[in-house]
């Protein structure tokens, strides 16, 4: 594995990628002319502003916005779902929130990650490194991993998906700081960034995303009361493994990656979840 610099990310001038982005969520323009160096790129920190946050940005893997490419050649549905990736290599953690424009935290947001291994390889025909989560009631995640490796044409990365209940899905990236592939890699962008320190033998990083959603104050988890749709045999609550059908609204979906259905999951409403199929 190729070494990983914990340092900042500059962008020309020595204006810092931390700098720049808190400068933009605090409208602070004189640090950035400045050069001032910030360090509170994660929402969290500059929550307390009360001011908007800026969401986190889409990131692709071809210029074409087609749905089949959005995500890169790599994604497959029906995931596990689980907070651990197994595998051998250098371990890694991955945590921090999920927030709305208006700075509260969402729970219940589904996150959908996958990576490569340590060699470089994705695993196209099982499910290792590979597997989704929701966020808690506080909109926390924490996904447990190994650093992925390097394959031709891209820096250290990892993928991952994110949806708020009944809001549009999020595709983006995560990279590293210090990765000299960072500088080749055209598809690479600064504002997606982790924050990694070393910790023993392995790597912490810390990434809040920001959705394109207002969100509102986070409440305890929907209550597991089966509850019927309208004319249908989807039930809240209830666990579904991929390959499931069920009705709703008239409808008839196929469950595309197993999870126990929650308030505001509804077929209609998660693509990455359900399938209709008439």
């Amino acid at each position: 594995m190729e070494p990983v610099d914990l340092g900042d990310e500059e962008r020309p001038g020595g204006i810092t990628r931390k700098t720049l982005l808190k400068a933009a969520l605090i409208g602070a323009p004189m640090s950035i002319l400045a050069g001032t160096a910030a360090h509170a790129s994660l929402a969290r920190d500059v929550a307390v502003t009360g001011g908007p946050l800026l969401p986190t940005p889409f990131c692709d893997d071809d210029d074409e916005p087609t749905v089949e490419q959005i995500e890169g050649p790599y994604f497959k549905p029906n995931s596990p779902q689980r907070t651990t990736l197994p595998g051998n290599g250098t371990p890694l953690t991955v945590s921090g929130y999920v927030f709305g424009l208006s700075c509260q935290p969402l729970a219940n947001v589904l996150l959908d990650f996958w990576q490569a291994d340590a060699n470089g390889a994705y695993d196209n025909v099982g499910f290792n490194f590979r597997g989704h989560q929701y966020t808690n009631a506080n909109g926390a995640y924490k996904l447990t991993t190994i650093v992925p490796g390097l394959y031709p044409g891209r820096t250290r990365h990892i993928h991952v998906k994110a949806q708020a209940p009944n809001k549009p899905i999020l595709t983006t990236q995560l990279y590293f700081p210090g990765e000299p592939r960072n500088n080749t890699d055209t598809i690479y962008d600064a504002r997606l960034l982790m924050n990694v320190r070393t910790n023993g033998a392995g790597l912490e990083a810390t990434f809040d995303f920001v959705l394109n959603v207002q969100g509102a104050p986070p409440s305890s988890s929907p209550s597991a009361s089966p509850t019927t749709g309208p004319g249908g045999t989807w039930q809240a609550g209830r666990t579904y493994a991929a390959g499931d059908t069920v009705t709703y609204g008239g409808s008839t979906y196929r469950c595309l990656q197993g999870h126990t259905a929650q308030a505001g999951w509804e077929p209609p409403n998660v693509p990455a979840l359900w399938q209709r199929i008439g």
